[in-house]
């Protein structure tokens, strides 16, 4: 796909105005269903739903916009909008998967992809085997003849590993498997690994691509070859779709994406280093800080990091950690992150539940995620906490 500026797919990138009144703000197509001239024009368009509007499960002309701005911001030939992160991992995967099919996932990815992995394609006879993404020997070594693919996040959820994208995709193209990556944790901001010759990008557009934590969607974005036949069997199926109300909020959020995600960068690296001079904190996660064993690699990968940071404060057991998490007043306790406030989640809280496994990582483990505060506003904030132990 040919490279267009930045600002020309934020702003005017798939908006022809001139249909619409020449209005600034794309309009919201909010129908589920097209009418015809004929029944000759239905039968046109009826035998390609994936460019024609028949109804708005398949294809919206607001969702439509959506998906020709990111794919843009991916520089891939199109995307798919779905309603939420995994549900975008979950088509991408099943897409490329069949009964006795083998996939190759990073470790501690995203909670809800090993859960897809583990407990819903193994009951369908899609076999796994989760490995250390830092390690291509460790990927090579996995590799079986019905291997058919590689899943990445890159970097991955929670601890920040980064893979070697440019190692991991000659592997796949030498054994022709489909690599997939996750790049919520960067933005098309800050990484694009298609140009890497990965063949799936999925993001979970509730985070920066909305930017205001009041829409939850996915994306799938890659070749029409890959893209349309996904459309035709997975997406029309399953119908993860979101309205078009939805899509046009999203659309409002691209405006500002540039902005909002350089802004938390730039904040996120001063926490970064404040956090990591803090005799109170035993561990900081930032994989663009020079003391990450990866940095070298990841700053051939990736032009930043996002809002995104985790420590390991220096607590003696979960009594602290809570003395500590009670103290922060200007960070709000959440899940997810990505939108304009500050957000931190312990995960001391998930030891000894009954219902799911212990967390990959130790008990004084926070990820944090920088918003659009000032410093010195949100430094205040974790100095007080951390005084408080």
């Amino acid at each position: 796909m040919i490279d267009i500026p930045l600002s020309e797919i934020l702003t005017h990138l798939g908006e022809e105005r001139s249909q619409y009144y020449n209005s600034i703000a794309p309009p919201v197509i909010q129908t589920s269903n097209f009418a015809f001239d004929s029944p000759e024009s239905f039968a046109e368009k009826i035998s390609n739903e994936f460019e024609h509007h028949i109804y708005t499960r398949g294809n919206n002309p607001t969702v439509q916009i959506l998906r020709k701005k990111i794919a843009a911001l991916e520089k891939t030939e199109d995307a798919l909008i779905t309603s939420s992160g995994v549900a975008a991992v979950s088509i991408a995967i099943t897409s490329q998967l069949s009964a006795g099919d083998h996939i190759i996932c990073v470790s501690r990815p995203y909670d809800w992809t090993r859960k897809l992995i583990e407990n819903i394609l193994a009951r369908f006879g899609v076999e796994f085997d989760f490995v250390d993404g830092t390690n291509l020997n460790s990927i090579r070594d996995a590799i079986k003849t019905n291997t058919k693919v590689i899943y990445l996040e890159s970097p991955n959820s929670k601890t920040f590993e980064v893979q070697d994208l440019r190692g991991c995709v000659a592997i796949c193209q030498q054994h022709k498997i489909t690599s997939i990556i996750d790049n919520s944790h960067c933005s098309p901001i800050f990484q694009n690994p298609i140009d890497f010759g990965i063949d799936l990008v999925v993001h979970s557009g509730t985070k920066y691509l909305n930017g205001h934590s009041d829409v939850v969607l996915g994306v799938i974005c890659g070749s029409e070859a890959l893209i349309r036949p996904m459309f035709q069997r997975e997406f029309m199926t399953f119908g993860p779709i979101i309205s078009p109300l939805e899509a046009s909020m999203v659309l409002r959020g691209l405006r500002t994406l540039d902005l909002r995600v350089r802004r938390s960068d730039a904040t996120a690296m001063k926490i970064a280093q404040y956090l990591e001079k803090h005799p109170r904190v035993s561990k900081v996660y930032h994989p663009l800080l020079p003391s990450s064993s990866q940095y070298q690699l990841a700053k051939s990968q990736m032009s930043g990091n996002g809002g995104l940071v985790s420590v390991e404060i220096d607590a003696r057991n979960t009594t602290e950690m809570n003395t500590f998490c009670s103290h922060l007043k200007k960070f709000l306790l959440g899940v997810s992150w990505g939108g304009y406030e500050s957000l931190y989640i312990p995960f001391y809280p998930f030891y000894d539940r009954l219902d799911q496994n212990t967390p990959s990582v130790p008990f004084n483990f926070i990820r944090f995620y920088i918003g659009l505060e000032d410093f010195e506003y949100l430094k205040s904030d974790l100095k007080h906490a951390l005084d408080s132990l």
